[in-house]
């Protein structure tokens, strides 16, 4: 060994497997930050509390497999054994906690487990409850007139222990805030605890039930009064307890609950990929969306007809696009045939509504004339006003299932259409689990429609019987007029279309109708 020390060997993992901790917030899907995003972006395997929202989990890759573990008594030992087992067979797996891996997350129980493993682990930190719920309730934690301090407890400790764990006396003398996690059930314990050790008897105190959710709920009252307050609101967990002087703040800075739509459950029936962009506007505004994806959206059986027309683009004068759908699928199959938007150089675009343009805009193209209003006079009106549409050769890619009148029209004003279908539009044969009852418990407010297949969908699935119950007892939003003439057709009464066949105008709408009636349509 020429002298030298023998070298120190260094134990390496059995695998490639990491474990990442990450924080998902306390409910907003949009409160996890950029890094805890990107991991479960490229997650292998998303071990994920019940508090994680779905659309989180959803955003791991198809492949990925997704296992929800609600905790219960016991179970941590299972959730344990479920990280290491997964990384150990190389996955990369993200433990997709609510609020933050360390604060009362169980995540350095989980972190001690996995380095006694040898299993690489990293901590993504997350917005914790303790911070993000007083927030949505229009609560700041401190305030500099107020208090500087405040103390995160767990409400959880049993009131049949001999002994308590925690400093009752110091909560109770201490003027900062007092904030609890997973104390609902232990409420009366908390309040008799706090007035025992010499907290004022009419110190501010507020419950958030489902906090930085559609589903929040605020319940403020003082300690004298919580208690009898709380029994008939039925505040059942999960419920964060907020004590102190900031809780009188509430009624100047609550932001969240009073939006315009907070408070309606809405129902939305666009196909499955495209109900995002719908249920995140709602949510903007305070609504709760129940997403009720009735459409899928396939490629058509044969391809034969649109493959000749891409072959023959530069013959065309015009291609009219009425949806983003066709303009996808349109796009998709160009450039599987190895084309790319430069095969419609010279040939004009049309786009009916600025949804319509926008998609085609993401696809480099910028429409040449675009109609507001999906009717079809309005499209030929504007065409026409670029040029004469006598001869005109038109190419019109569209669904399986688009009705006739753009075809007609263009037609009747002298142009040559030819009509291709580029996706098929399926439809599911009945309303998903818990829909209909929720409808027939009048637990939905609003029905929102984004298309006509969306009407014929939602009317096919749910049956003539249930649509006669439901007449009056749901107000229905229609993105335009001729999905609103499909929703009349099927025996539905439209209450709101806007002016423009746009998501964002059709939110504006709803909101304005529900600014006019007030919020009397919710429970």
């Amino acid at each position: 060994m020429n002298g030298e020390s023998p070298t120190k060997r260094v134990s390496t993992p059995r695998s490639a497997g990491i474990v990442y901790l990450v924080g998902a917030g306390p409910g907003d899907p949009g409160l996890i930050t950029v890094k805890g995003l990107e991991c479960v972006r490229r997650a292998d395997v998303v071990v994920a509390d019940f508090l994680a929202d779905d659309r989180l989990v959803a955003e791991a890759p198809s492949q990925a497999v997704r296992i929800r573990v609600p905790w219960r008594p016991g179970r941590q030992e299972e959730i344990n054994n479920l990280l290491v087992r997964h990384s150990e067979a190389g996955k990369t797996v993200v433990r997709l906690k609510g609020g933050d891996p360390f604060v009362f997350g169980r995540g350095g129980e989980e972190g001690l487990h996995l380095q006694r493993h040898g299993i690489p682990f990293e901590v993504v930190p997350g917005v914790t409850a303790a911070v993000a719920v007083p927030a949505y309730a229009g609560i700041p934690v401190t305030h500099r007139e107020i208090t500087s301090t405040m103390t995160v407890v767990t409400g959880h400790e049993s009131p049949d222990k001999s002994r308590t764990d925690l400093d009752w006396e110091a909560f109770a003398k201490r003027i900062g805030t007092l904030i609890f996690y997973m104390g609902a059930r232990n409420l009366p314990f908390i309040v008799e605890r706090l007035i025992e050790h010499g907290r004022p008897k009419d110190t501010p105190i507020a419950l958030i039930q489902w906090g930085t959710t559609p589903k929040q709920r605020t319940l403020v009252g003082t300690l004298d009064d919580i208690v009898s307050r709380s029994r008939p609101a039925s505040f059942t967990p999960p419920v964060l307890i907020v004590v102190g002087e900031v809780v009188s703040l509430r009624s100047q800075l609550d932001w969240f609950e009073s939006k315009p739509l907070f408070g309606v459950r809405a129902l939305v029936t666009r196909a499955r990929d495209q109900a995002g962009e719908l249920s995140e506007s709602l949510v903007r505004q305070g609504a709760e969306p129940v997403e009720a994806p009735l459409i899928r959206i396939e490629a058509p059986d044969d391809w034969s007809e649109t493959d000749a027309a891409l072959s023959d683009l530069s013959g065309f004068d015009y291609v009219v696009f009425t949806s983003g759908n066709a303009v996808k699928a349109f796009f998709s199959r160009l450039v599987e045939q190895g084309l790319d938007a430069r095969a419609l150089g010279g040939v004009r675009v049309a786009a009916v509504g600025r949804a319509t343009a926008g998609a085609l805009r993401n696809c480099g193209i910028e429409a040449d004339c675009q109609p507001d209003v999906f009717r079809a006079e309005n499209l030929v009106e504007t065409l026409a006003g670029n040029r004469d549409l006598l001869d005109a050769r038109i190419l019109f890619p569209a669904a399986d299932i688009a009705g006739p009148a753009v075809v007609e029209g263009l037609a009747r004003a002298g142009a040559s259409v030819t009509r291709i279908t580029v996706y098929r539009t399926v439809m599911e044969e009945r309303l998903p689990d818990g829909i209909a009852s929720m409808l027939e418990d009048r637990k939905i407010h609003l029905a929102v429609f984004a298309s006509s297949s969306a009407v014929s969908a939602f009317t096919k699935a749910a049956g003539p019987d249930r649509l006669k119950r439901l007449a009056g007892g749901v107000r229905i939003a229609c993105i335009g007029p001729a999905t609103a003439k499909t929703a009349a057709e099927a025996g539905l009464s439209v209450d709101i279309v806007p002016a423009q066949a746009t998501v964002s105008a059709l939110v504006a709408a709803i909101v304005r109708d529900r600014l006019a009636a007030g919020k009397q349509h919710t429970e």
